[in-house]
């Protein structure tokens, strides 16, 4: 490329090759109606925007931190940014002293807290006094979910805005402003240029520091995807494995597998994969998946989990990752079921509800003479020793009765077992019958 960008930065008071601000921070826009991709906050007025405190919710890269200044400076209110990372309480008492001067000569300060879901509680408490007050209007940024992140009385006097990755045309807008701004195209072809706005991944900061990856070259030859794979290295996918991208995956591939999408659940995994993710934390959960919601549909889904676990720990990666996704393959095409867990929940509180009932005395042990005297073991018949194998005896507690906990579906090796317990049912009625004949 040429030096002309040179020469429009100059004419602009802004020479980029001496400037330490990065091109991001020069094409940062000062108005709201500038701000790309996020039109749910562009829409908003000037009097929604005017007063209220706001947490801006979205992935790096998304405009937080130039909407907070936007609102400090539209609304003519001091600016004031802290970053949760390096200041605590102390330097909120700062600030509040100088806030409450300015405040007692009619001027509000904006006090905007960067990656805010760092402040513990009581740094989050220490806000409250202040935003009740009116002293400062807090504009908070965070990549974490609020609801997650901040305390119930800070999410109350505050409006979540959500902030989107900017989707492929914001980043081509944004891509024409940086051109505009350096005064000449980037050399690249178009496929080039596509590849270019897919490697920012919705991070609009992450592609105009891409872009200054390029500026300097020559105007000529315009670069292919290869050429440009040689100058700029492909950015690892984002994710953060103590994150919302951490809990937004796993829950994708869970609920894939659950509905049987076996091409989705092996692209989720892969995301997972390429993304840095712990190989045992996805095969616990694979291992989890396989008893909730596969269950006695498939009988051998635990087993296959954990011997996919063992080769994992024998081979490693890679070789061990096919282990993993061939058992993601059988999770997401094996007959599903949640039986055994809904049955499970309902034994558990069916045993709360009721309490310490004691068992019928026919199903107890009498190794004492007293406990025989007690009427222990009494009335018990032995199941081998009937005809069916089933001797139909009531094992529940007297005073429950018989109550249906497991409803096995008609799926996979449930249908089977649906078909025994059937049998039995009868054989119980047919017995209890004869026995009041």
């Amino acid at each position: 490329m040429s030096n002309k960008h040179m020469t429009k930065a100059k004419d602009l008071n802004e020479p980029l090759l001496d400037a330490p601000k990065p091109l991001a921070e020069l094409l940062r826009p000062d108005k709201l109606k500038d701000v790309l991709g996020q039109p749910q906050v562009t829409s908003l007025s000037s009097a929604q925007l005017q007063n209220g405190s706001y947490v801006l919710w979205g992935p790096p890269g998304t405009g937080k931190t130039t909407i907070a200044r936007i609102l400090g400076a539209e609304t003519g209110q001091d600016f004031i940014a802290l970053s949760a990372v390096f200041d605590g309480v102390a330097d909120l008492r700062r600030i509040f002293k100088a806030a409450q001067d300015r405040f007692a000569q009619g001027q509000k300060t904006l006090l905007f807290v960067d990656e805010i879901h760092r402040f513990n509680k009581a740094q989050q408490d220490a806000l409250l006094p202040a935003m009740e007050s009116g002293l400062v209007r807090l504009v908070g940024a965070t990549t974490e979910n609020p609801s997650f992140a901040l305390n119930a009385a800070l999410l109350s006097r505050a409006q979540i805005l959500v902030l989107s990755p900017l989707d492929e045309s914001a980043l081509e807008e944004l891509l024409k402003r940086a051109e505009t701004y350096l005064g000449e195209k980037l050399a690249l072809e178009a496929e080039a240029r596509l590849e270019l706005v897919k490697m920012a991944d919705g991070d609009g900061r992450y592609l105009l520091n891409l872009v200054e990856g390029l500026m300097h070259l020559p105007s000529e030859p315009a670069l292919d995807v290869a050429a440009l794979g040689v100058h700029l290295s492909k950015r690892a996918l984002k994710y953060d494995r103590a994150g919302d991208e951490h809990f937004n995956l796993i829950s994708a591939l869970h609920k894939s597998l659950r509905a049987s999408d076996c091409d989705a659940a092996l692209y989720w995994l892969a995301r997972m994969m390429l993304a840095g993710e712990d190989p045992q934390y996805i095969l616990r959960r694979l291992t989890r998946f396989a008893s909730e919601d596969i269950g006695l549909a498939e009988p051998q889904a635990v087993e296959k989990a954990i011997a996919a676990w063992h080769s994992y720990d024998r081979l490693g990666s890679p070789e061990g990752d096919l282990a993993i996704a061939e058992l993601v393959i059988y999770l997401a095409t094996a007959p599903k079921s949640n039986s055994a867990y809904v049955a499970w929940k309902a034994a558990q509180q069916l045993a709360k509800q009721n309490g310490t009932l004691m068992p019928p005395k026919h199903i107890l042990n009498a190794p004492t003479s007293m406990m025989r005297d007690m009427g222990y073991g009494e009335g018990y018949h032995y199941d081998h020793d009937t005809q069916d194998g089933f001797a139909a005896q009531n094992c529940f507690p007297d005073a429950l009765g018989r109550p249906s906990l497991y409803q096995p579906v008609e799926r996979g090796f449930e249908r089977d077992i649906a078909k025994r317990l059937a049998y039995w049912d009868r054989l119980r009625a047919q017995k209890q019958d004869a026995g009041k004949s």
